[in-house]
């Protein structure tokens, strides 16, 4: 079992940055996927962000905005959001994907807005 836990979510104006933290509760191995997806009111699910050892993969919508990393001493999961849009409006979630399953967290709300 693995316990996610997101923090670093709030309310920030257009073209402000914010930084989200998944602090898991054991070791993810560096081979097994982490990511950020978000959920708008209304809409499906979306992944934005993932990483593995073998590198990070982002959706167009956040390409050159947003930034995922990975602390595996830490445990923690980050993403760093640069020049937020109102459309980055949502529920942030962090995921970790094992051999068994697909662990999630129980997200941090994002809002941006003037």
């Amino acid at each position: 079992q693995v316990r996610l836990v997101e923090s670093g979510g709030g309310l920030v104006q257009p073209g402000g940055s914010l930084r989200l933290s998944c602090a898991a509760s054991r070791t993810i191995a560096s081979s097994n996927t982490m990511g950020w997806s978000r959920q708008a009111p209304g809409k499906e699910r979306e992944l934005v962000a993932s990483i593995t050892s073998r590198g990070t993969n982002y959706a167009d919508s956040v390409k050159g905005r947003f930034t995922i990393s990975r602390d595996n001493a830490k445990n923690t999961l980050y993403l760093q959001m640069n020049s937020l849009k109102p459309e980055d409006t949502a529920v942030y979630y962090c995921s970790a994907t094992t051999f068994i399953t697909t662990y999630w967290g129980e997200g941090t709300l994002v809002t941006i807005s003037s």
